[in-house]
C-alpha cells in the first residue's frame, strides 16, 4: 500500500541519503513530498523551502538533532503516522514529544525498511 511520505531535509544533491531516499521512496510507488533548505528538485518533484501543508503518513526525517527543533510544530501538526528517525538524526526529545501526541517514532533507516519489505 502507497505511504505518502514527506522527506524532510530533502536536497538536490544526489550523494545525501535524503536523495537517495526520495528516489528509492518514489520507485516504490510511496508518493513524496520535499521539504529542504536548498532549492532544486529530485525527479522531477520539487523541493519545497517553505512547510508545505500536506496529508501524509510518514515523514522521514534528514536533519540533525541540533537543527529539528524549529520543525517540532511542524511535524506534530501534519499528524502523521510516523517519524523515521535516520542514523544520525535520533533525539529522545522529539522521539517523546511524538509519542505525546499519538505519533509513532522508529528508529531506522529508511532504505534499509524499504529493501526489506518493513516499510
Amino acid at each position: 500500500m502507497a505511504k505518502p511520505t514527506l522527506v524532510l531535509g530533502a536536497t538536490p544533491n544526489p550523494d545525501r541519503y535524503a536523495y537517495k531516499a526520495a528516489i528509492m521512496l518514489s520507485s516504490y510507488g510511496h508518493p513524496i513530498v520535499l521539504y529542504g533548505i536548498k532549492h532544486g528538485e529530485i525527479a522531477g518533484i520539487p523541493i519545497h523551502l517553505a512547510a508545505p501543508q500536506v496529508e501524509i503518513d510518514t515523514v522521514t526525517l534528514y536533519v540533525g538533532p541540533q537543527n529539528q527543533p524549529p520543525y517540532y510544530d511542524y511535524v506534530v501538526g501534519l499528524h502523521p503516522k510516523r517519524v523515521i528517525f535516520n542514523p544520525g538524526t535520533e533525539n529522545t526529545y522529539f522521539e517523546n514529544l511524538l509519542k505525546e501526541n499519538n505519533i509513532e517514532p522508529v528508529i531506522a533507516c529508511t532504505l534499509v525498511m524499504l529493501t526489506t519489505g518493513q516499510y
